[in-house]
């Protein structure tokens, strides 16, 4: 599984400002409601309940936002790269600074899993991340998830 079967173009925010994890979470929201035609308040609230579970924020200043929302019909990324890190609550305790939000359809298990594995080496990886931390243009951030991820296919 490829990014670029995630993400479109007009789903990457390159310099998103934002003061808390929950305006983080509002935002993209927001943003992939846009894109998907589902109700934003379903997402955010979708997305809080997985946060309540444990922090998404996965350490490296990267936080992977995930949920099930109910009637979507297909993975859906969205990625933010924020104007200054915040504090996500990461397992490291770090703030955080590159968001990939990923929704999926309630019965997409494995496929679910394979795009959060997918997702993670992606953003871990720190060459990509220092280019996407120096990114400040939408195009040249899509790019960057979706080019190296073919080359890296797994």
């Amino acid at each position: 599984m490829d990014l670029s079967d995630l993400i479109t173009a007009d789903a990457i925010i390159p310099a998103l400002k934002v003061n808390s994890k929950k305006q983080v979470i509002q935002e993209l929201a927001a943003k992939a409601a846009s894109i998907t035609g589902l109700p934003e308040r379903d997402i955010f609230d979708t997305l809080l309940q997985r946060e309540r579970l444990g922090s998404t924020g996965v350490g490296h200043g990267i936080a992977i936002p995930h949920g099930k929302p109910v009637s979507l019909n297909r993975l859906i990324g969205v990625f933010a790269r924020l104007e200054r890190p915040i504090d996500f609550d990461a397992l490291d305790d770090q703030p955080v600074d590159l968001v990939f939000l990923l929704l999926a359809p309630e019965g997409a298990g494995a496929d679910h899993l394979k795009a959060l594995a997918r997702i993670a080496r992606q953003l871990r990886d720190p060459g990509i991340a220092a280019k996407l931390r120096a990114s400040t243009d939408a195009s040249a951030i899509f790019a960057l998830l979706t080019q190296s991820s073919a080359s890296n296919a797994a």
